[in-house]
């Protein structure tokens, strides 16, 4: 018999039952990404209703998944996308990189605030009575907070938090070799990149504290009783899927309730349209270019998409461009210009050579399981922090958009393609990733419902989060040991000291 789960994503909220279930979705990426997973568990027998906003980009109203309930909230951000942009040309700098990051979390905030998921929760009258699970993706998190309302075990599909990457709230990240996100760095670090490392895990605490935080804090005050905390309902959590694994991620510590499915949205390549295998073939032995900038990105700034489009015209080799901006004046006969391309079976196609993508979790992971090497432009939000993890492991090469002209977008296409080790380290990777004894999505569906037969996970929790900060790092235990000692050390130095001024006295008795 099939269970029911209340999903919610960022903040996708979805019940999933024998008789009815609600889903809350935001758009992009993340609903294209976990649209996969809604599939497979909407094949194994629940059913879905979908919370939608009215300004959906991508999630239809109708369909054969879902029924779906439509609300409003407020505002686009289509806008932000255009200025950072353009204010992504001028990037040169350490603090730029951070006004730009700061600017990102403005607008996951600014988002947060729209939704009122639970007076919708209130509205449809939904209650724990009808639910087993809530599965949430906490990037914008009032699904952790309906999950508390409802009393009902929490399920995590996640890599990314109110405040950034959720390892950061979960496991011990000691800040000497694990880089926090937007700074740039690798798991390898100088004395000035650990201060610089930080610098940026302040600005993550601040963002958390006074931008993110009191948005959560409001909504816990409003719902549950006695108040609670954004942070610590994250780490009451029972299970973490978290959408990557240590073929791509630097190692580091983690817990026994996390989950990695990293990939999971793959699987083999499916033939391509006629259309498009026949230019791809007719590409002979030079092979396929694909680029794409995911979906919150249409096109680059005009002189940018001339400078590459220039490139690829002088290229041997056939170029399939997502782009969906002015058609560039200096286009080529080789490239083709297209609305949407089916990516993941471009990617599995033995023609294609190269990626040419802005590095989103979901196109890395994709390329890694594909093994093809990728050209990044980074972009926003995790996208460089992803790439530098291919570069680092020598199958891939980032280029900044500052940085992007003719000669350097050239240069570093040339260096993908002729330089064999970067295809074979990417192979190399892609064996690793696909040496497992189940499937990354086989995990995350076995661990949902896992959740759902024994009623949460509490034996994989740790109690560590509970504990006062002096005690999770025994301070209180070395204040007691360093006391004990003193006060030994103290004590023998006093009875040395006084025998020594009885042997004195002694002496200076005879000498009288």
């Amino acid at each position: 018999e099939k269970g029911q789960i209340y999903w919610s994503l960022t903040p996708y909220v979805t019940i999933f039952s024998d008789e009815s279930s609600v889903f809350f979705p935001v758009d992009g990426s993340h609903w294209v990404n976990m649209k996969i997973l809604l599939e497979e568990l909407h094949a194994k027998g629940h059913s879905l209703t979908v919370i939608r906003a009215s300004n959906s980009w991508y999630i239809p109203k109708k369909s054969d998944l879902y029924t779906s309930i439509t609300i409003e909230i407020g505002e686009d951000v289509d806008n932000f996308f255009e200025v950072y942009l353009q204010d992504g040309q001028r990037r040169h700098s350490d603090l730029q990189l951070l006004k730009l990051d700061l600017g990102t979390w403005n607008v996951t905030s600014l988002v947060g605030k729209e939704p009122e998921l639970l007076c919708e929760v209130e509205k449809y009258q939904v209650d724990n009575s009808q639910y087993d699970l809530v599965l949430t993706d906490p990037a914008m998190a009032p699904g952790v907070v309906l999950a508390k309302y409802l009393k009902l075990p929490l399920v995590l599909n996640v890599r990314w938090i109110t405040s950034g990457e959720g390892h950061f709230v979960l496991a011990p990240s000691p800040l000497s070799y694990i880089p926090v996100p937007g700074s740039g760095l690798t798991d390898k670090m100088s004395f000035i990149q650990r201060i610089k490392n930080i610098f940026f895990y302040s600005i993550v605490l601040f963002q958390q504290k006074f931008l993110v935080g009191p948005v959560y804090d409001a909504m816990c005050d409003k719902y549950i009783d006695g108040g609670c905390d954004i942070i610590s309902l994250l780490q009451e959590a029972d299970i973490w899927l978290f959408r990557s694994d240590f073929v791509f991620e630097f190692s580091r510590p983690t817990m026994p309730n996390v989950v990695y499915i990293g990939g999971f949205q793959c699987k083999p390549a499916q033939p391509l349209p006629a259309e498009l295998e026949e230019f791809v073939q007719s590409a002979g032995q030079h092979g396929v270019i694909i680029m794409t900038l995911g979906t919150l990105v249409n096109a680059l700034p005009e002189e940018v998409t001339d400078e590459i489009a220039s490139v690829f015209a002088k290229m041997p080799q056939k170029v399939i461009w997502r782009h969906k901006g002015k058609r560039p004046s200096t286009l080529g006969n080789n490239t083709l210009v297209v609305d949407w391309m089916p990516q993941k079976d471009l990617l599995g196609h033995p023609q294609t050579k190269v990626f040419v993508a802005h590095g989103g979790t979901n196109g890395v992971q994709e390329a890694i399981y594909y093994g093809v090497p990728v050209l990044g432009i980074p972009l926003f939000f995790d996208q460089y922090d992803n790439l530098l993890r291919l570069q680092e492991r020598g199958a891939g090469q980032i280029i900044q958009l500052a940085d992007v002209n003719g000669h350097n977008f050239e240069k570093a296409l040339h260096k993908l393609l002729h330089q064999e080790s970067y295809r074979q380290n990417m192979q190399r990777l892609s064996h690793l990733h696909r040496d497992q004894p189940i499937t990354p999505m086989e995990q995350a569906v076995f661990w949902v419902e896992y959740v759902m037969r024994h009623k949460g996970a509490p034996h994989l929790r740790t109690e560590a989060y509970k504990m006062p900060w002096y005690s999770y790092y025994s301070l209180d235990v070395l204040l007691l040991l360093l006391s004990v000692v003193s006060a030994l050390l103290l004590s023998i130095f006093a009875i040395f000291r006084c025998l020594c001024c009885q042997r004195r006295r002694k002496i200076k008795t005879k000498q009288s």
